[in-house]
């Protein structure tokens, strides 16, 4: 771990995701006013995100997690974890942490797509649309950010990382 803390820098302080967090949530609870929505959190990378997210949305809500996976860089994608909350007709949103090449989100759109949701929307805390392979784009974005790597928040480093309450970029 301290050779990570070694690649660091500062991003963004855990009073600017605050700022962020409270601010999407402000949006999703004036797009739906008087609704329950469901939560999707895909597993491990936006589960801080997820959590602090529900505590600011004042709505009724239901939460479930869905683990998806790529077998091989750049190959194909699976569910490791899938959802166990029936999500038909039901607002539902789904939260990450970071969009990147938007690969495993997608693939994860389109299966609960056929579950018939009465809508589908994503959040993101961080959006980094330079390294997008997939035409996916979310509909409440906290930062759109350069092509860099960020850990901390849920984002990690070959799994180490994820517990810091700031995100931090790594040097090159």
């Amino acid at each position: 771990m301290a050779q990570l803390k070694d690649q660091m820098v500062s991003f963004l302080t855990s009073d600017e995701i605050k700022e962020l967090v409270e601010n999407l949530a402000s949006q999703i609870e004036a797009d739906y006013e008087g609704k329950e929505i469901v939560f999707i959190c895909p597993l491990r990378g936006s589960i801080h995100f997820t959590a602090d997210l529900m505590r600011k949305v004042d709505l009724p809500q239901q939460v479930d997690f869905v683990h998806v996976q790529a077998v091989e860089r750049g190959g194909a994608i699976k569910i490791v974890k899938d959802i166990s909350v029936n999500i038909a007709g039901k607002h539902v949103i789904v939260v990450e942490e970071i969009i990147d090449t938007g690969r495993t989100l997608s693939f994860l759109r389109s299966r609960l797509f056929a579950s018939a949701p009465a809508s589908l929307k994503i959040v993101t805390l961080l959006d980094k649309p330079a390294r997008r392979e997939l035409p996916i784009k979310a509909d409440y974005i906290g930062k759109t950010i350069e092509d860099r790597y960020v850990v901390g928040y849920g984002m990690d480093s070959e799994e180490l990382g994820r517990n810091y309450p700031d995100i931090y970029a790594l040097k090159n």
